[in-house]
């Protein structure tokens, strides 16, 4: 894994982001799920793997219907220290605008039988093109794959949700179970009442 296009795109001079460094947890594999209002609000989805995060741009968000096929856009790794990131990008950088924590919590990797699988085997997957992982965090709960779309562009997923104990049966937006309080909403208040 490497994060020489995540270092190219930053200059960690002017950006709060973290550098550029491979680490990872001690115990349970983490993953985050982060609200971004860049130049299009949007969620950056990310899981631990080799010690970086594998990243996901959900321009929806992530649901809790199964009936939702979300696209999910990957994007270059990130450094396992992003998982605490929030905060402004300055205008002129790549990214530029708030990130939020949306969610975060611990994963674990299954086979294709949503059995718990090794580091190793997720990776063999993410490679085929499906990823199948068990969700511990306070909104996303229980099942979910990511599967490689077979289109022109390569980098192109569906993150879905698996009909579990956990899953809703109705409609399911994201930006409900964001507090108007978050920095982001805020910022979209102003910009709506200055209309």
């Amino acid at each position: 894994m490497s994060l020489r296009k995540y270092t190219g795109k930053r200059d960690f001079k002017v950006t709060p982001e973290p550098p550029a460094k491979k680490e990872s947890s001690a115990g349970q594999m983490e993953f985050v799920v982060q609200r971004h209002k860049a130049s299009r609000l949007h969620y950056d989805f990310r899981l631990e793997m080799e010690g970086v995060l594998k990243s996901w741009a959900v321009p929806k968000g992530p649901s809790m219907n199964p009936k939702d096929k979300r696209l999910a856009m990957m994007v270059e790794d990130h450094p396992y220290s992003y998982r605490t990131f929030k905060g402004s990008i300055p205008d002129g950088n790549y990214g530029a605008g708030i990130v939020e924590i949306w969610d975060h919590g611990v994963y674990m990797p299954l086979n294709d039988d949503y059995e718990p699988a090794t580091e190793k085997a997720i990776l063999k997957d993410l490679k085929n093109g499906t990823i199948k992982f068990l969700l511990k965090g306070k909104k996303l709960k229980g099942f979910f794959a990511l599967v490689k779309m077979k289109t022109a562009e390569g980098n192109a997923w569906l993150l879905i949700k698996h009909d579990d104990e956990f899953a809703v049966h109705k409609d399911y937006d994201s930006e409900t179970f964001t507090p108007a309080s978050s920095p982001i909403n805020k910022v979209l208040k102003k910009k709506k009442a200055s209309k």
